[in-house]
């Protein structure tokens, strides 16, 4: 019994006990190389937020670890990711006035707020509510992470000092200032750039920046690059990490509430895009809210460790899915390399050139762009696209945090729009006796005497009284006068309303005013139930509640037939 109750909580666990011999060889091959390909990023990463590169490996090792354990997913890799570390250093830097100490405090705060609230969600079984952040704000969200991030790289890359920090104002003087480049510096870029492409072209299966950041890193410390002005990351500390004493003012924290919860939505949802894909592509499902504890608890452990948020580490994940990874014990594997690295090769970390690093995040960052599909959405979907749009210029003129605050209102507003005023059609039926929706280019046409219509979208007490409306409106503009309105209840009678009902009462009477039946068909049950409940007074000539919409057809016609033997 306790056993299963371990399983349930910990279901990586059921994996470790049943694992089988023959998938060590595949997990040993994949978590090697996952840590090759984590090393430099999550360097490059810990040097986007202005702290310690050492702090990029505390971030990797206890979230694989915890992940391994509290995941559901076979093939996903938990680390330090491009949109997570943005969120975060626009967050705390404005909080840290340039105090790098205090923002590795605040970030590893914001981290640990980060896992509580995905873990209060879990609890409460909100993983579905990831889905707010539609698929076209977040890749608006991501483009525009992305572009930020290879822009903040150019100081490093041509050694420049005195850019404007905000983005649009760097890019203005940039053309500018690239006259007082620093050469050697600007060349240790090219000659990373060059070894990066060369890796990525001849040799794919390489982890091309772990290869370019050793041979600079080698170059740096063999000719003692810093004498001549390439700056290294210096000195940062060696082995496991020391809990900091607090150096902000504890108010301080209340201003990373908010970012700390738009970070995990925006953590979760790239975290389920990337998980859901490989469980899909690998023929097993992963549990949604399972997930949202496991990212929460990853993210825990990081803080715990004095690292920073972590997510989906998608070119990791596909590093791991490409060399067969069977199981967690990759992420153990990886995890567990990371942490000799931490231990006893940091001495030679030292010397790696910040040029290097730039180079290393515009290569990783530039997979994240994908402008492309954005403009796809141009054809497909207009609404899509300008949200997309939006999202993206969003980011790029106000900032990560609240660009992504913007595109989820516009988001909202847009959801509200199709709420309120949604669309409806009128509906016939075909040859082959099949409910369709009637347009002006097909051949549906509707019955004699009979008005069939649907409203795409619950009814609530902010949309009733258009519903209302346009129903009055087909009616009134019908080239024959219906005898019978029959409302596709399924769609829009979801839930007891008291104001809905109310307005239905009216409509009923409108329409028995003017001859007109009305039929609901769709929900018999709980509509009979919900106009007992709402008090309607009515009788067949009124109101008649039918299964469905053929029944309702079928009744009618009924009807119909009937009352022309009498008239005979």
């Amino acid at each position: 019994m306790l056993w299963e109750r371990l399983h349930r909580w910990m279901p990586g666990l059921r994996n470790i006990y049943h694992y089988r011999r023959e998938y060590f060889s595949h997990d040993m091959r994949s978590g090697l190389s996952v840590a090759a390909v984590a090393l430099p990023v999550a360097i490059a990463y810990a040097e986007l937020m202005g702290i310690s590169a050492i702090i990029g490996l505390y971030a990797c090792i206890l979230p694989m670890l915890a992940y391994a354990l509290f995941g559901t997913s076979r093939q996903l890799i938990v680390g330090p990711d491009a949109a997570t570390c943005a969120v975060i250093a626009a967050a705390v830097t404005p909080l840290a006035l340039g105090n790098e100490h205090v923002r590795w405090q605040l970030a590893i705060v914001m981290t640990f707020m980060t896992g509580f609230w995905c873990i209060l969600a879990s609890h409460f079984r909100l993983g579905a509510f990831a889905d707010f952040i539609s698929r076209p704000i977040l890749k608006g969200f991501i483009n525009g992470v992305a572009i930020t991030i290879m822009a903040d790289q150019l100081a490093k890359v041509f050694g420049l000092s005195g850019l404007p920090v905000e983005l649009i104002e760097r890019l203005i003087a940039l053309p500018r200032k690239l006259l007082e480049s620093h050469w050697p510096t600007v060349g240790m870029s090219v000659m990373t750039l060059l070894v990066l492409l060369s890796v990525h072209f001849f040799r794919p299966s390489w982890p091309a920046p772990l290869v370019a950041m050793v041979i600079s890193t080698y170059i740096s410390w063999q000719f003692e690059l810093s004498q001549f002005g390439i700056q290294i990351v210096g000195s940062m500390g060696s082995g496991l990490p020391i809990v900091p004493v607090p150096e902000f003012e504890p108010g301080i924290i209340r201003d990373l509430v908010v970012p700390s919860i738009n970070l995990a939505l925006i953590s979760f949802v790239s975290f389920m895009m990337t998980a859901r894909s490989f469980a899909s592509k690998n023929g097993y499902q992963v549990d949604v809210d399972l997930e949202l504890r496991a990212l929460g608890i990853a993210n825990i452990a990081s803080s715990l460790s004095q690292g920073f948020a972590v997510s989906a580490a998608g070119s990791r994940t596909a590093v791991n899915d490409a060399l067969g990874g069977k199981t967690q014990i990759v992420s153990v594997i990886a995890a567990c390399a990371i942490l000799l690295v931490l231990l006893f090769m940091t001495e030679f970390l030292v010397y790696i050139p910040l040029s290097s690093l730039g180079i290393v995040l515009i290569f990783s960052t530039w997979s994240l762009l994908s402008l492309k599909n954005l403009w796809s959405y141009r054809k497909r979907n207009r609404q899509a696209f300008t949200l997309s749009i939006f999202t993206l210029i969003a980011v790029l003129l106000v900032g990560v945090i609240d660009g992504i605050g913007f595109a989820v209102l516009l988001g909202l507003l847009q959801f509200l729009r199709i709420v309120f005023r949604p669309s409806d059609q009128l509906l016939g039926v075909n040859d082959q006796g099949m409910v369709r929706s009637i347009h002006k280019h097909n051949d549906i046409k509707p019955f004699d005497g009979i008005m069939m219509y649907r409203f795409n979208s619950p009814l609530t007490y902010f949309n009733v009284g258009y519903f209302k409306k346009r129903v009055l409106q087909h009616v009134n503009s019908a080239a024959n006068m219906p005898v019978w309105l029959v409302v596709d209840a399924t769609v829009s009678f979801t839930y007891d309303d008291v104001s809905v009902f109310a307005v239905l009462d009216e409509l009923i009477t409108e329409l028995k005013e003017q001859g007109v039946t009305l039929v609901l068909a769709g929900r018999r049950t709980e509509l009979n139930r919900w106009i007992k409940q709402n008090k309607l007074s009515r009788s067949d000539e009124d109101l008649i509640v039918v299964p469905d919409l053929y029944f309702a057809i079928r009744l009618i016609q009924s009807k119909q037939q009937v009352e022309e033997k009498q008239e005979k």
